[in-house]
Parts: C-alpha cells; structure tokens; sequence
C-alpha cells in the first residue's frame, strides 16, 4: 500500500506561482511513474503532468506546458509540480497519483494506470 498526501494549494492571483507537494509513503518501491491530476467542479478528472522515476522525462498536458513543470526527490518520496502564470482556469483540486510498477503499461495520460492517489490540494485562481 501506498499513501500519497498533496499539499502546497491554495489562493493564488493570475499571473501568480505556486508549487505543489506530494508526499509518498508506505510501500514506494512499488511505484514509478508518478502523475499529476486535477478537477474542476462540473469538469472531469484531468491529466496535468507526469514524469517518471528517474525525473528524466516529464510529459504535461498541452494547457500547462511551458507554465507547469514537474520534478521529484526520491530521497523524500516526494514529487512536486511547480505552477507558473497561473490562470483562472487552472482553478481545481489537484491530485497526485502513482502507478503500480507490476500493472503499469505506459499510458500516463489515463486515469487507469494509476494505482495510488492522494486526497487532493485546492488551487484557486480567481477571476
């Protein structure tokens, strides 16, 4: 099992920065790939960013590329995504997820690849 904590949201003004935290315990050694997620009220679960293991490699969703860039310690268990130019629409709860290294096939823009999830951190940027 593990157990994933975001944190780091809040209310920021458009243009404005924040950066966000996911902490990770518990059986970490199982995961890998690790993926940020958010959803709006009245929209569904969006993918936002992932990046893999080593944090070589880092894949965004078109609406946050070139603003949102995600990075990772593994020496804390912890994987960060750190949000520039923030806009209205950016508005969410955002979660953090972890695949499971045995299930994972490689399809980090879908919801299904990942095992763990976090109870999610609210960003707010108002209009």
């Amino acid at each position: 099992q593990v157990q994933l904590v975001e944190s780091g949201g809040g209310l920021v003004q458009a243009g404005d920065s924040l950066r966000l935290s996911c902490a990770a315990s518990g059986r970490t050694f199982s995961t890998n790939t690790m993926g940020w997620f958010r959803q709006a009220p009245g929209r569904e679960r969006e993918f936002v960013a992932a990046i893999t293991w080593s944090g070589a490699i880092t894949y965004y969703a078109d609406s946050v590329k070139g603003r949102f860039t995600s990075s990772r310690d593994n020496a804390k268990n912890t994987v960060y995504l750190q949000m520039n130019s923030l806009k209205p629409e950016d508005t969410a709860v955002y979660y953090c997820a972890a695949v499971d290294r045995a299930y994972y096939s490689g399809n980090y823009r879908r919801e299904y690849e990942y095992a763990y999830w976090g109870q999610g951190t609210q960003v707010t940027v108002p209009s």
